[in-house]
């Protein structure tokens, strides 16, 4: 899965944002069992991914701190 950077995150909707997260953590998990059985070769994909779940999680808690706009 390629990496989104923070603008390409913010671009999607709630619901998208959070199905994105799901996914990543899906990996994550995989990523650890691979890890654990000694069958994952690179393991930097364990911090990449972690940085993308904490980017991702991050530009999701802005989403709900920003103030809705009243005219």
């Amino acid at each position: 899965m390629p990496v989104k950077k923070a603008k390409d995150l913010r671009g999607m909707n709630p619901k998208e944002l959070a199905a994105h997260i799901r996914e990543l953590r899906k990996e994550l998990f995989d990523l650890r069992l691979k890890n654990g059985t000694g069958s994952l070769v690179n393991n930097q994909q364990l911090r990449l991914v972690r940085k993308e779940i904490a980017r991702a999680m991050t530009v999701q808690g802005e989403g709900a701190s920003v103030p809705a706009q009243q005219d």
